[in-house]
């Protein structure tokens, strides 16, 4: 069995390198992703449609700086600090940061996530 450290680290690897697969592979079917401006994508399908447009751009990068991560029986609960750099549709370069708070439970013997949180600073 994965450990939920190396399936946090797996998952954000997964979205470093921009691979979809790998990233479903991390994620529950009724995972709920909160985007910084409030949007609110409920399960598998939005998750990963989501992702795939916004993997299939390669201007931007997050530098991550963890600041908790535990769990407690069946959950996992990893939080980083987000420094996020992209680039808007003119091309001029901007960067924000956030507070991303990931939530995973163990279901047959895996860890994956239920819920992926993102909060401005």
């Amino acid at each position: 069995m994965t450990t939920f450290d190396e399936t946090v680290a797996a998952h954000l690897d997964a979205v470093a390198r921009r691979d979809l697969a790998a990233y479903l592979d991390t994620v529950h079917d009724e995972a709920t992703v909160v985007l910084p401006n409030g949007t609110v994508l409920s399960g598998r399908d939005e998750v990963a449609a989501f992702h795939k447009e916004w993997f299939d751009d390669p201007d931007w990068r997050m530098d991550l700086t963890a600041l908790r991560s535990y769990t407690v029986g069946a959950t996992g609960v990893a939080v980083y600090q987000v420094e996020y750099h992209d680039v808007d549709g003119s091309g001029k370069p901007y960067q924000k940061a956030y507070v991303l708070s990931l939530a995973f439970t163990r279901h047959d013997d895996r860890w994956l996530l239920v819920h992926d949180q993102n909060t401005f600073c």
